[in-house]
């Protein structure tokens, strides 16, 4: 039986014999899910403070499989360098003894040079994913035009994937730009190969849109899901108005005991990015001068790392 590459990444977690047998083996897959700890990868956003080399070192002692790095405007890579400096970039990261197996980017559209470059020079070094950047509405445009637009610029990313052999994610993002709904990443996927395009799941943003209907967008996606995003929030009354607070994991209202029971239901135990946008002195904002002392960083960054792989067994 020949599983197709994005379901082989997916459902790594079980043992190649029982994939003829899948249908019928669903708890065996699900107890070698159980077993794994998340493959954790710490989004490189947050260590802005730090070159490379120091940023992959301390994702690496604090226990990370390796680092989500940013290769955007503003980031550890920059667009326009991609070609020279993100071969660099992985180098350092391999030298300490940690991995890049998945990036952050600004990509939109195979017609920016740069797009093109960093996806052909990531695929180059090995890198298995990158999360694109969001889509907006058009002005002037129904919803559903601007919709087919990026179905076809989707589509034509996920054929230039395919010729490279490394697969885009887009990531659900409460808000009001394209993929906010679970419906609108559903219909923008609809016509491009999902072995090489698919959804960054994020819990959080899920829940702040979704409300109570997360379970629903996440039964719809579960099989487009390639790599997820791990932060948590709640609502708090700021000014007489009620708006979203990020806060450590497990300290909100992100339901991580059901929402990890779902993913290994689904057999899902893909790549994971934390993120930390609750206060750390600017480290939370990609800042490269920060308010705090790095400890503060380090500790958060190891608390909610600790506090994900406990959750993650005790599903």
């Amino acid at each position: 039986m020949n599983l197709s590459r994005r379901n082989f990444i997916k459902k790594a977690g079980a043992t190649l014999i029982a994939v003829p047998f899948a249908p019928l083996l669903t708890n065996m897959s699900n107890n070698s899910i159980d077993e794994k700890p998340l493959d954790i990868h710490l989004f490189s956003k947050h260590l802005q403070f730090l070159d490379i080399k120091e940023a992959a070192e301390v994702a690496a002692e604090l226990g990370f499989n390796g680092l989500d790095l940013t290769v955007r405007p503003k980031g550890h890579v920059l667009p326009e360098h991609a070609i020279t400096d993100l071969p660099k970039a992985i180098e350092d990261i391999k030298s300490v003894g940690s991995f890049c197996k998945m990036i952050t980017t600004a990509i939109t559209d195979i017609n920016n040079s740069y797009d093109l470059d960093i996806i052909k020079t990531a695929a180059q070094q090995n890198v298995q994913f990158y999360r694109m950047n969001w889509y907006k509405y058009h002005e002037g445009l129904t919803m559903e035009k601007s919709i087919a637009i990026y179905q076809e610029q989707i589509k034509n990313l996920g054929e230039i994937n395919k010729q490279h052999n490394i697969i885009g994610c887009y990531q659900n993002h409460a808000g009001t730009k394209v993929g906010a709904s679970y419906w609108e990443i559903n219909q923008i996927l609809d016509s491009v190969d999902l072995d090489y395009f698919g959804v960054q799941y994020d819990i959080r943003h899920a829940m702040v849109d979704g409300g109570l209907s997360w379970e629903n967008g996440l039964k719809l996606l579960n099989d487009k899901i390639q790599t997820i995003v791990l932060k948590d929030y709640k609502w708090a009354k700021i000014d007489g108005k009620y708006k979203v607070i990020n806060v450590p994991i497990g300290e909100g209202m992100v339901d991580f005991n059901k929402y990890f029971k779902l993913l290994k239901s689904y057999g899902l135990n893909p790549p994971t990015s934390l993120h930390l946008e609750y206060d750390l002195g600017g480290a939370e904002k990609g800042k490269r001068d920060i308010k705090v002392d790095k400890k503060v960083v380090f500790d958060a960054m190891k608390k909610d790392l600790n506090t994900i792989q406990k959750l993650w067994k005790e599903a």
